[in-house]
């Protein structure tokens, strides 16, 4: 277990890392308008959003060990829980975080108890195949427009504060990811946490140990599917639009991409994972035009070697493989 340490080593190269990371994410705001360049600040949003949903994902990937294709679904469920309300003038945070949270709960619940009877390739196709269903009910809502997609009417309001402004919305983003990593580390820490992390070791022990495993995932399930519903409203509020595309199979397999770059099983590694997958999604096509402008479209080739490597060289990603 000592991939799993139960206390932080404050002088680590996985903490410091962590403490620089957040100190600079939570300066950010301020440094981009003393420089004026807002632009980074809603980048850095959508990078923290992405976290938060790989953070999600990595509570029953990297410490569960299921393989879930099918993540994105619960995104789509967030930002379709701000769009239509607004459509109708619901505005409140309160109301569409409500709405975003129960609707996740219990599709999730029904999907959990579905595809956790399987495991392997079949618990993947299963996980695969909601988020597919889920994908192509969103397209036929015709009435919220449908492959269009829906524009949000205006973004959340939370009472004392409301989302219309870029930086309160990148901090609220700040806010969920703290939250969500705490949470993270406390429930992989606990008893629940063991169970769960022992499960992935070996599932057939733990059920001999008498810890009923199947409710222990299905928790787990439950709760990555929530923290990703919160990441849709983030998303949906930042953008200003929900789309079907937003629970599209390759959004759940660039969320699985994130946690294993980051570090497979770590708190911290989807946060790490996030910020180099997506600050290379937004530099490559302009290095790529300005060094080889022949070849600008095919800047992917050059992020799937970079990923390859990572896999090949840091088996446990790169915040991984500090040692903690």
């Amino acid at each position: 277990m000592k991939f799993f340490p139960t206390a932080i080593t404050w002088s680590s190269p996985r903490a410091i890392t962590a403490i620089i990371v957040l100190t600079a994410l939570a300066v950010l705001p301020w440094v981009a308008a003393a420089f004026d360049a807002n632009y980074y600040v809603s980048l850095t949003t959508r990078i923290l959003i992405y976290a938060l949903a790989a953070i999600g994902l990595n509570l029953i990937l990297g410490f569960g060990g299921m393989v879930s294709l099918g993540h994105a679904m619960y995104v789509l469920l967030g930002a379709y829980a701000v769009a239509i309300p607004a459509s109708h003038g619901v505005t409140s945070g309160f109301t569409q975080v409500a709405i975003a949270v129960s609707s996740t709960a219990l599709l999730a619940a029904g999907v959990g108890a579905v595809s956790l009877r399987t495991t392997g390739i079949a618990f993947i196709m299963i996980t695969l195949a909601f988020a597919q269903m889920l994908f192509f009910g969103a397209v036929s809502l015709k009435d919220y427009g449908g492959d269009d997609g829906l524009t949000v009417a205006s973004r959340s309001s939370f009472g004392l504060f409301d989302l219309s402004n870029n930086v309160t919305l990148y901090y609220a983003a700040f806010v969920a990811v703290l939250v969500a990593l705490y949470l993270s580390w406390r429930a992989v820490l606990s008893p629940f946490g063991l169970v769960l992390r022992g499960s992935k070791a070996n599932a057939r022990r733990a059920i001999a140990l008498g810890h009923p495993i199947f409710q222990y995932q299905l928790v787990a399930y439950i709760a990555s599917a929530i923290v990703c519903a919160v990441a849709g409203v983030l998303l949906a509020n930042l953008t200003l639009f929900a789309s079907p595309s937003y629970g599209a199979w390759t959004v759940s397999g660039e969320l699985i991409v994130i946690v294993i770059l980051g570090g497979l099983g770590t708190v911290f590694g989807p946060v790490v994972g996030a910020i180099i997958l997506l600050v290379l999604e937004e530099a490559l096509p302009t290095l790529v035009e300005l060094v080889l402008p022949d070849y600008k479209s095919n800047w992917m080739l050059l992020l799937g070697l970079f990923i390859f490597v990572v896999a090949l060289v840091l088996k446990r990603g790169v915040f991984g493989s500090l040692k903690p």
